[in-house]
């Protein structure tokens, strides 16, 4: 009988987060009024003042208190300030916070990143930063996740390219996932990031990414779990992607629950607000193929003033959203 309900009682908890790229990178693309120098300047040093290596031990905090199976992570950046004899100081935010986890004797495994957006630009300095978007799955070791698949992919919907300085920057995005068992449970979970600028520039652009996913990793019998930043509001008020998910067949797990309202976005760029401004759910774990999975658990992380650093600092300008589920017998 206890053999019976053991494999009833499999246990799954799932973390997605946006971790926050450190700078509104947005000035970059848009603005005319200054040289590209300048404004490069301005951004890397809003990027070291929301001090990420801070913020990980925050992000870490929340991790070790949840102890999540699998972390899907957006904005994992990789910035580099690279000097006129090419010495680069280097700031990965993955190396970052696994060092961070692995010093509060948490050990996760990076299983897959996506490449997104790469660009190299000079500031008024005589340095050059260079940066580059990620998205990733990490798995912790200690857990009974045993990997199987994986796979990165950049989306082909892309916004149209952009004019900096004398480069044209394509926006990249994309989704990473993976196929894994646990206890001879066979699932497939994606993380991904959709573009926010769809809603202002074109909303078919987003809403093309979200079919990317349907028609890509989406197409598996395995029950299938999507994590990510997909900028588009749960209330259904933005663009079409949430409702287009969600008439795919997939369930919205902060649903299943009385959670409150799952606000996740978005803190000011330098994260030192005084109270949160967290005002939009587009922070979502959603699930289809699993029926006879149920949501036992579900909550927002780094939310609450006593997730701030000791700074100050919001841990991202996102809450995280993890959950866990019960699997059922198949």
């Amino acid at each position: 009988m206890n053999k019976m309900n053991s494999k009833k009682d499999v246990m799954l908890s799932v973390m997605t987060w946006n971790i926050y790229q450190g700078a509104d990178l947005s000035p970059i693309f848009t603005s005319s009024s200054k040289p590209i120098p300048q404004i490069v300047t301005e951004v890397f040093r809003q990027f070291l003042a929301t001090n990420f290596p801070k913020r990980a031990k925050a992000i870490a905090k929340q991790i070790e208190l949840e102890k999540p199976d699998i972390i899907g992570l957006q904005e994992a950046v990789l910035v580099e300030l690279i000097s006129p004899d090419s010495y680069r100081v280097v700031y990965d935010y993955i190396n970052i916070l696994l060092d961070e986890l692995e010093d509060r004797d948490i050990k996760y495994e990076l299983i897959v990143k996506n490449k997104n957006t790469s660009i190299e630009l000079p500031t008024s300095t005589g340095n050059k930063v260079a940066f580059t978007d990620r998205d990733v799955i990490l798995v912790r070791k200690d857990s009974d996740v045993k990997v199987v698949w994986k796979q990165g992919v950049n989306f082909q919907a892309k916004l149209p390219p952009i004019e900096v300085g004398n480069l044209s920057v394509t926006i990249t995005r994309g989704w990473s996932a993976m196929d894994a068992i646990l206890k001879g449970h066979m699932f497939r979970m994606v993380t991904t990031h959709l573009e926010p600028l769809s809603s202002i520039i074109s909303p078919f652009i987003q809403e093309a990414q979200g079919n990317e996913l349907l028609a890509g990793p989406g197409q598996t019998d395995l029950p299938l779990i999507f994590t990510g930043d997909f900028n588009s509001k749960a209330d259904n008020t933005g663009t079409a992607t949430y409702r287009n998910l969600i008439n795919a067949g997939f369930t919205d797990t902060w649903l299943t629950g009385d959670y409150g309202d799952g606000f996740t976005c978005c803190h000011d760029g330098d994260l030192l607000n005084a109270v949160s401004t967290l005002s939009e759910r587009i922070d979502l774990i959603l699930m289809k193929n699993n029926s006879n999975w149920e949501v036992i658990k579900e909550k927002l992380v780094g939310e609450t003033q006593s997730d701030r650093t000791r700074t100050r600092l919001w841990p991202s300008d996102h809450a995280g959203v993890l959950a866990k589920f019960k699997l059922g017998s198949r």
